[in-house]
């Protein structure tokens, strides 16, 4: 099935849609929180500030996520631009989920790293059209404490309901069309980073 990825990538490498000031990530909530989000641009009171966001620059893999958008809890697709400048504190300040000993001085460093750090950093494969894997990873960003605030209050520029095309893509996924479907696709190329920016991020 063509689904516009290229079969080899290197295997952690950040790839979103993105402006010159801006990037793209994705999030699912339900109707409660998202409708109201993407109408003012912002989220609701009831969004929670004291749990951690994940937010995910691959519309594929927020898509194996909520599952087209059909799961419970998670049926308003939305896509958040947020500013460059934040999504980079965030990478700076983050700890990877998982230990790594060629990162990690021990597995105590480690957790207190990860204890004190606003946000994480995870990366998952990335998925196709069928939501199958593939063989390099996508990025998941969580966020809380200050960054999770700074998300909400400082780097967005802008909310989107993106269910609609998410049902769209699927639809042409289910009768058979993956190059109606692909072609719908947001365009995610590599992100531009510097090498040190992920150097502590790698698993």
């Amino acid at each position: 099935m063509n689904d516009r990825l290229p079969p080899t990538r290197p295997a952690f490498q950040v790839r979103a849609r993105h402006t010159p000031s801006t990037l793209t990530v994705y999030q699912a909530y339900p109707p409660g929180i998202g409708v109201p989000a993407a109408r003012e641009g912002r989220f609701p009171s009831t969004w929670k500030r004291d749990r951690m966001t994940w937010i995910k620059p691959s519309f594929l893999w927020m898509m194996y996520r909520c599952g087209w958008g059909a799961k419970e809890g998670q049926e308003t697709v939305l896509a958040v631009e947020i500013s460059r400048a934040g999504f980079v504190w965030a990478l700076r300040n983050a700890c990877l989920s998982h230990y790594v000993p060629e990162l990690h001085e021990d597995q105590q460093a480690w957790k207190r790293q990860l204890r004190q750090a606003p946000a994480r950093v995870q990366w998952d494969p990335e998925r196709d059209l069928r939501l199958d894997p593939l063989p390099y990873r996508s990025l998941q960003l969580g966020l809380a404490g200050e960054a999770a605030t700074r998300y909400a209050d400082e780097w967005i520029v802008g909310i989107e309901d993106v269910t609609a095309l998410a049902g769209e893509i699927h639809a042409h996924v289910r009768a058979g069309e993956p190059e109606r479907a692909a072609a719908l696709l947001p365009e995610e190329p590599p992100y531009p980073l510097d090498e040190e920016l992920l150097a502590h991020l790698r698993a």
